[in-house]
């Protein structure tokens, strides 16, 4: 049996530290994908030992066996038992090149950044670093320079300072705008947030279709507002996870059950809003989990954003269901969950989650996407 296997917890920092490339290319045989995704995966789950002293960085690399595409990636840079070693431009596995890293950014939480090459960006308008509630979140590990914005021009300001950073100085070449932030506590303000947000794109010569990271968009009336004012419009959920949710959740988001995700959706795909959600690979057990994306996939007209599960401290380790220590878990749950999305025909897009289970194949095919 493989060091790796599910059924053998790691039980020590030595254990992790001392795999090795041929140990990730039998974990592809077993579970029939490219060993170049189980890299990747393997970096998101481990993390990287070096000498910079980040919780967590936002790193650009290119594969050594797949140098054509450029990847982006955040982890932690501080991981001592990490098999993974960041030494001046390159990454090792246990001695062996793997990676060429091109860039590297500390993840603080800003008031805006761009993905898929301009093509998108996210927003942080509400102080998304001030966002505390959640056991597993490493927002309070972040620098923070993402002021909440109090008036519509802020937002005019925020664009403004965008266009300036973008790769080529012009907004208009957006087609996603992720508002990304922790902090609506209540309906009517995330509201009257996004009917803002919806002119001042406009005024910036801006049509994107506005992604909202949430959970606090519940009635049908809000519903109703958003695809009038706001649409094109896509609610991503934060589901999380299905199960302790009282206990690693803020209230304001474990008080909406889980039984109660397929019909918010649905009311949101009746109202005319595109639908979706957020998950954390790694909380649940794999019968959870499966049984959990199973009763969402007649709701959803958007992949949904799988990550996998990065302990930063010792406390977050101790969240972790029972094997998810191990990458085996997380291979497992890459083959769960496509067999029980295959009825929706939606597969991933690379530019959209940074700690994803998908790089180079989806269920066998394929996966043909930009630079991220």
């Amino acid at each position: 049996m493989s060091p790796l296997s599910i059924h053998r917890p790691i039980s020590s920092d030595a254990a992790v530290g001392s795999e090795r490339l041929h140990n990730l290319e039998r974990a592809a045989l077993r579970h029939g994908v490219p060993v170049e995704d189980v890299v990747l995966i393997a970096v998101n789950l481990y993390g990287i030992s070096s000498d910079q002293d980040r919780h967590r960085a936002r790193v650009n690399l290119r594969l050594v066996r797949r140098p054509d595409v450029a990847w982006q990636i955040i982890v932690p840079l501080n991981r001592p038992a990490s098999p993974f070693q960041l030494r001046g431009d390159e990454l090792y596995l246990n001695g062996e090149v793997v990676a060429h890293v091109e860039r590297i950014d500390a993840d603080e939480a800003v008031g805006g950044y761009f993905r898929n090459g301009g093509r998108a960006a996210t927003l942080n308008p509400n102080a998304r670093s001030r966002c505390v509630g959640c056991g597993w979140c490493p927002n309070t590990l972040e620098a923070a320079a993402d002021p909440r914005l109090q008036e519509e021009q802020g937002l005019d300001d925020l664009l403004r300072a965008l266009g300036e950073q973008h790769p080529r100085h012009d907004l208009a070449e957006l087609t996603e705008v992720t508002v990304s932030t922790g902090c609506f506590e209540r309906e009517e303000a995330a509201v009257a947030h996004l009917t803002a947000l919806r002119p001042a794109l406009e005024r910036a010569g801006v049509g994107a279709r506005i992604g909202f990271l949430t959970s606090v968009l519940r009635s049908d009336e809000a519903f109703r507002t958003i695809a009038s004012v706001v649409s094109p419009f896509v609610l991503r959920l934060t589901v999380e996870h299905f199960t302790r949710r009282e206990a690693l959740m803020k209230s304001t988001k474990a008080d909406l059950r889980p039984q109660e995700f397929p019909d918010l959706l649905a009311r949101a795909r009746v109202a005319g809003l595109d639908t979706s959600y957020t998950y954390i690979v790694g909380l649940d057990p794999m019968e959870d989990l499966v049984r959990g994306v199973t009763a969402l996939v007649d709701v959803i007209n958007a992949f949904p954003n799988f990550q996998i599960f990065q302990a930063h401290t010792v406390l977050m380790q101790g969240m972790r269901t029972p094997g998810a220590e191990g990458l085996d878990y997380y291979l497992q749950a890459r083959t769960a969950i496509e067999r029980s999305m295959a009825s929706t025909g939606l597969r991933p897009v690379g530019w959209e989650c940074y700690r994803p289970l998908w790089y180079f194949t989806y269920a066998g095919e394929d996966l043909i996407d930009g630079p991220r």
